[in-house]
């Protein structure tokens, strides 16, 4: 399997030597933490195990998702954060529970393994059962589950990456031939609120995964995506070193930068994508490892930590703009199913009667 490259950015061999750095991270259980000795959350660590299977690093990615197999609770959640193993933080945050259909989907794309699929089968499907309790009528998901039931407060970004979820595990259900019309309901009425209903979602404006994650998760795309990329725009992008994670801090970020790489390959801004890549490489490490993000007020890197999920970004970002793996097309939604869509007046009629 070859390893991407883009030229003038980043070679193929530079980033099968990020693959190792990412590699050398994961414990012997399969867990992926955040760096040597921190914690692991599963959202990241399925992130990880994406990275793992585009390089070719494949028995190490399906120990990432055995991991998660034995991990996961009764009620089809995962911790908030764990390290090598001991629970550190119990609560359950409905996006991380759903990203796990994104990396096996994309596996089962890479590898083609259809006993793979069916083996992680159940554990999607109880994850993203145990998600959908979190929806309202409105189509928006609360961000956590706790021992009271939902919080009662959804966040854009997080259901946005949950909508990509819900259609990676749709795809999967196909694949093994389980299908789930309840989803198809969820994932229409979810995409409907994320492109028409922003009252739905906490205002989180000041951080730029609310400016593309929309785009990223696919429920906002076409026309509606590039506007919704132009208006912030300057807000965001530092020139020649990425993104801001939050408008009002002058400190870039790399999974950020690489994150909004993979929203404009969406959108087919390959160019600016490009760019976007390349302005971040200022934080790979001579290791292949890459350094989380730089105060460029006063030219420090912060926090001092290569995260193993700054890593895998490049990685998924690279080959969503070479066209290189099998499951490249993932963050642009290729072969992945939209759900039931609801965009009619009809679907909004509950509204006026409250």
């Amino acid at each position: 399997m070859p390893a991407p490259e883009l030229p003038g950015v980043v070679s193929a061999e530079a980033l099968v030597q990020t693959g190792k750095a990412i590699a050398s991270v994961q414990l012997p259980s399969g867990e992926i933490p955040w760096f040597p000795g921190g914690h692991t959350d599963p959202w990241d660590h399925v992130e990880c195990a994406m990275a793992l299977s585009v390089i070719g690093q494949l028995a190490e990615a399906e120990r990432a998702y055995e991991w998660l197999r034995d991990s996961q609770r009764s009620d089809g959640s995962w911790p908030l954060q764990v390290r090598d193993g001991v629970v550190e933080d119990a609560g359950a945050d409905t996006n991380y529970c759903a990203y796990p259909a994104v990396g096996v989907w994309h596996h089962v794309l890479i590898t083609g393994d259809d006993s793979f699929a069916e083996r992680m089968w159940p554990m999607v499907r109880d994850a993203i059962d145990f998600v959908l309790t979190a929806q309202h009528q409105r189509g928006e998901i609360d961000w956590g589950i706790g021992e009271a039931g939902p919080t009662g407060e959804a966040l854009l970004s997080g259901s946005s990456s949950i909508h990509q979820s819900l259609r990676c595990a749709l795809a999967l259900a196909d694949r093994v031939g389980v299908p789930q019309p309840s989803w198809e309901v969820a994932v229409g009425r979810l995409g409907h609120a994320l492109r028409r209903h922003p009252e739905a979602f906490t205002p989180k404006t000041r951080y730029s995964m609310d400016w593309y994650y929309p785009i990223l998760g696919g429920a906002v795309r076409g026309e509606a995506g590039l506007r919704r990329i132009d208006e912030r725009w300057d807000d965001f992008v530092v020139p020649d070193l990425g993104i801001r994670c939050v408008d009002d801090h002058p400190w870039v970020t790399g999974a950020e930068t690489c994150e909004l790489v993979l929203a404009l390959d969406a959108l087919g801004e390959h160019d600016r994508a490009v760019q976007q890549l390349s302005a971040m490489q200022h934080l790979r490490d001579p290791d292949g490892s890459y350094w989380t993000g730089f105060v460029f007020a006063d030219g420090k890197r912060w926090p001092e930590e290569q995260s193993s999920w700054t890593a895998a970004a490049v990685v998924l970002a690279t080959d969503a703009l070479t066209r290189t793996s099998l499951g490249n097309g993932i963050f642009r939604g290729e072969g992945l199913p939209s759900g039931l869509p609801v965009e009619n007046a009809a679907c909004c009629a509950y509204e006026r009667t409250r």
